[in-house]
C-alpha cells in the first residue's frame, strides 16, 4: 500500500537569528521568526509525513505554545515524525521539496539538505529531492519577507503495522 501526503511552511526573516534550512546552518543570511529553529523546509516535510499517515499537522504533535520545543532543531521533529510513520509500518520513499525564496540560493547547499533530510527519516540521500524557486520580485518571498517551503512524500507499508 502507498500513501502520499503534502506539506506547506512559511516563517518571516529575523535578523537576530542564524539560518537554517533543511537541517543545515547557511551563513550570511538572515534566520526565520519561529518557536523552533524555523526550519521552513524540514517543517514542509514533517507535514507532509503526518499527512501521509493520517496524523493531522505539525501543530497538533509540536504545538509551539510548548516551552519543550522552544528553539529545537527542526530535525529532531523530523525524525520523531519519521518515528511515528515507522511505528504505523511505512517508509518514505520520495520525497520531493521545494524551497520559495530569492535568497538564498537553494541549488548551493541542495545536496547538503537532501542528506540531512534523508538522515533524520532513516532513508537514502536518493530518495530526496530539493529544489530551489523564485517568485521574481512578487508576494511576500519576492519581497524578502521571509521563506516558503513545499513538500510531497510518498509512502510505502512495509508491516502489518
Amino acid at each position: 500500500m502507498y500513501r502520499t501526503g503534502t506539506g506547506f511552511d512559511t516563517h518571516v526573516f529575523c535578523e537576530e537569528r542564524t539560518l537554517t534550512l533543511g537541517g543545515i546552518e547557511i551563513p550570511d543570511c538572515s534566520g526565520l521568526e519561529g518557536h523552533s529553529d524555523a526550519d521552513v523546509l524540514c517543517h514542509a516535510v514533517a507535514d507532509a509525513v503526518l499527512g501521509a499517515i493520517g496524523e493531522g499537522d505539525l501543530g497538533k504533535h509540536f504545538p509551539p505554545g510548548n516551552p519543550k520545543y522552544k528553539d529545537i532543531s527542526s530535525l529532531v521533529i523530523l525524525s520523531e515524525t519519521a518515528l511515528m510513520m515507522n511505528n504505523r509500518g511505512f517508509t518514505a520513499e520520495n520525497i520531493d521539496c521545494t524551497v520559495i525564496c530569492e535568497e538564498p540560493k537553494i541549488s548551493t547547499h541542495a545536496h547538503a539538505m537532501e542528506k540531512k533530510i534523508a538522515d533524520a527519516l532513516g532513508i537514502s540521500p536518493e530518495a530526496v529531492n530539493v529544489k530551489g524557486t523564485s517568485t521574481e520580485g512578487l508576494g511576500f518571498t519576492g519581497r524578502r519577507e521571509g521563506i516558503a517551503a513545499m513538500a510531497s512524500v510518498l509512502i510505502r507499508k512495509t508491516s502489518g503495522s
